[in-house]
C-alpha cells in the first residue's frame, strides 16, 4: 500500500523481494543501479511492483515498453481491442504481423522479447463500472492508456476508492496532457489531493472532442506522453522525485512547449 511523504507515494509496505538479482539483471539493470536514488533497493521495489496498464494503443504502447525495459515485475494489460493497420502509425508495441490479433496477445509477445523476467497478466476484455475496482484492486498503480472520457471517469473513481494511484494521460493531433491522481490521500499541505472530477467535473457533451480517428494524431505524441506516464510510474514506485499529484502537465509539440497548470480539489457545496 502507498503511503505519502511530503507529498509524494512511496511502497512503504511493499513485499519487496530480498532475492539477489541474477548476473543477466545486474547487467541488464545496470545503469539504474547505479544511479544513487535508485540503487539495488529502488530495482528491488520495480520488480516486485504490480502495474495495471488500462489500454494497449497508443499511450499504453510506450507505458508497456518502458515499464517492462525497466524492471517492473508484473504488468497486467487490459483491452478488448484487435490489432489493424492504421495502428501502426503510433502503436509501436504492435508490427504488420500482429494486424488481427487481440491487442492484449500482441503486447504479451512483444513484452517477452523485451526482457523475459517481467511477468505479463493479460484481460482481454473491456474495462467497466462492473470490473474495474476488482482488477485495480490487485495492482500497485494504474496506467490510464484509455482513449475517450466514460473510461476515464470510471477508471479514475475505481481507483480513487480502492485507494490506488492512477497516472493518467490524454492525446489529440499535436497536444497531449499527463497528471498523477493521489485523491484518497492528503498532499505535503494537508489538504485532499484533488480527484479526476476536480480537474473535469463533467464529461464533454458527445460529439463535441473528436477522436483521434476523426481529428489525426502525430505518430509520434503517444510516444512522449506514455514515456513520461512511464516516468511517473518509476517515481511512484521507487518513491524519487515529485510526481505530478495537483498538477497537468501539458504538451505542445508544433512549439516544443511543456507547462504546468496546478489544480486543487473543489470544496464540497
Amino acid at each position: 500500500m502507498l503511503t505519502a511523504r511530503f507529498g509524494q507515494p512511496m511502497f512503504a509496505g511493499m513485499n519487496v523481494s530480498s532475492r539477489p538479482f541474477s548476473p543477466e539483471e545486474l547487467e541488464r539493470y545496470a545503469r539504474h543501479i547505479v544511479l544513487p536514488v535508485i540503487g539495488g533497493p529502488g530495482q528491488q521495489k520495480l520488480k516486485a511492483a504490480r502495474v495495471l496498464v488500462v489500454g494497449a494503443g497508443g499511450l499504453g504502447a510506450p507505458v508497456l515498453q518502458y515499464l517492462a525495459a525497466a524492471g517492473v515485475g508484473t504488468l497486467g494489460i487490459v483491452d478488448d481491442d484487435t490489432v489493424s493497420l492504421s495502428n501502426l502509425q503510433r502503436q509501436i508495441i504492435h508490427d504488420t504481423d500482429s494486424i488481427g490479433q487481440p491487442k492484449v496477445e500482441s503486447a504479451l509477445a512483444s513484452i517477452a522479447r523485451i526482457n523475459p523476467h517481467v511477468k505479463v497478466e493479460g484481460h482481454q476484455l473491456r474495462l467497466d463500472a462492473h470490473n474495474a475496482e476488482a482488477l485495480i484492486a490487485g495492482f500497485d498503480v494504474v496506467v490510464d492508456g484509455s482513449d475517450n472520457f466514460a473510461t476515464r471517469y470510471v477508471l479514475a473513481d475505481a481507483a480513487a476508492k480502492v485507494g490506488r494511484p492512477l497516472v493518467t494521460g490524454a492525446m489529440g493531433r499535436f497536444d497531449g496532457t499527463v497528471t498523477v491522481l493521489m485523491p484518497y490521500a492528503n498532499g505535503p499541505d494537508g489538504a485532499k489531493n484533488p480527484s479526476y472530477r476536480d480537474l473535469f467535473p463533467d464529461a464533454p457533451p458527445p460529439g463535441t472532442v473528436p477522436s483521434c480517428a476523426e481529428a489525426g494524431v502525430l505518430g509520434v505524441l503517444p510516444g512522449v506522453i506514455g514515456s513520461l506516464q512511464a516516468m511517473e510510474v518509476i517515481k511512484l514506485v521507487t518513491g524519487i522525485g515529485e510526481p505530478l499529484v495537483g498538477r497537468l502537465l501539458l504538451y505542445n509539440a508544433l512549439n516544443v512547449r511543456f507547462e504546468t497548470i496546478r489544480y486543487k480539489a473543489r470544496k464540497p457545496k
